[in-house]
């Protein structure tokens, strides 16, 4: 159930800026969004690190509603000048360091970027949004979304409820306490200064355009290749899994009809164990791909050292944008990893040149016993 006052028809055109659109959950929502609000004005954002994958918007070039650019959000002379010339009404803030090994191995990044270039961004939107003209009576005024995840609330034990908004924060890796981090500035802001800012803490998100150092996709590729299948630890860890399309829906909502201040969790409903996971892909991947170099799947899986601080379980409860905003999830897992399975199968040209040197070297730093 979602209300009329963000169908495309009962609804004025805005003017959004995507920061990390070229990323995996950005790309996935620039594209749901230029299918649901064509009227809109899309510009996006990214600094195309080893994450931001152009090709993930090539099919978009030509359209007149969109516009790329490259450059990083920590420039705030640049973030300025397109908030300003492109008269920017909304803000879609995806731009992270995102992956928990890499904040690991190397954490500067992670506070760069997800705490100060959150900062600069905040920063430059207020005082954008002191020039812009008072929306008329019942009309949706500026927005500020900033996008976050659930590891900000650390590690569930096997019986604990699933995380609410009001769970104490008690992340447990860099990454997750770079996150934590901006969440406070974007709370804050809205606290001090009155900007409308939404947080929305998500589960984890599988699907199209996933860079391939994330469990999945990994998993996928690495069946596709014939080479082994690192699980950590004993693969216990168990996780929530959201696909990135029922994500992108929940995120419309909130735009659209959440209210400034507050924080909406988004979740799948749907916990699997790792170990779980790796062997459903392995059914889904003897099943559908028809020149595998090594049958049975499972026959490539071999267990790893743990990750560091490697958080047991995350679980989401969504009851308040289910309540308040009529958001629920509409895929399953079963379904979604049957729809991502046959993605990477049908899209090599994709993925294969992403599995560069550096990929490469990275992955044996993570992945050496």
């Amino acid at each position: 159930m979602t209300s009329s006052l963000n169908s495309p028809q009962n609804r004025k055109s805005r003017r959004v800026l995507v920061t990390g659109g070229a990323g995996f959950i950005g790309a996935n929502f620039v594209h749901y969004w230029c299918r649901r609000y064509p009227g809109d004005r899309l510009v996006v954002l990214d600094a195309l690190t080893y994450a931001g994958n152009p090709q993930n918007l090539a099919s978009l070039e030509g359209n007149e509603n969109y516009r790329f650019v490259p450059g990083n959000i920590c420039d705030r002379p640049l973030v300025e000048t397109l908030l300003k010339e492109e008269a920017i009404d909304t803000v879609a803030h995806f731009a992270a360091e995102s992956h928990v090994d890499r904040s690991i191995l190397g954490p500067a990044a992670f506070i760069q970027t997800n705490v100060v270039g959150s900062f600069t961004l905040l920063e430059a939107f207020r005082n954008h949004w002191q020039t812009l003209p008072v929306p008329n009576s019942g009309e949706r005024g500026p927005i500020f979304l900033h996008v976050s995840t659930d590891e900000v609330y650390g590690s569930l034990g096997p019986e604990d409820p699933g995380f609410t908004e009001q769970t104490p924060y008690a992340p447990n890796s860099p990454y997750s306490a770079s996150k934590a981090g901006s969440d406070h500035l974007a709370r804050a802001y809205y606290h001090t200064y009155g900007l409308p800012t939404l947080i929305t803490n998500c589960s984890n998100n599988y699907g199209p355009y996933h860079f391939p150092e994330k469990l999945i996709p990994l998993m996928c590729i690495n069946m596709l290749l014939g080479k082994p299948l690192p699980v950590y630890g004993d693969g216990q860890n168990i996780r929530d899994w959201l696909y990135v399309e029922d994500h992108c829906r929940g995120l419309d909502v909130v735009i659209h009809q959440g209210t400034p201040g507050e924080t909406y969790n988004i979740g799948g409903n749907n916990e699997v164990k790792n170990i779980d996971l790796v062997r459903m892909l392995c059914q889904l991947m003897d099943e559908l791909a028809p020149d595998l170099p090594v049958r049975p799947c499972e026959s490539l899986m071999t267990f790893v050292k743990d990750r560091p601080g490697h958080d047991r379980r995350y679980a989401i409860d969504a009851t308040k944008i289910k309540t308040e905003l009529g958001w629920t999830p509409t895929v399953t897992v079963e379904e979604g990893l049957r729809q991502t399975v046959q993605w990477y199968l049908a899209h090599q040209e994709w993925w294969r040149p992403l599995l560069s040197p550096e990929y490469q070297d990275y992955y044996r730093q993570v992945y050496a016993n």
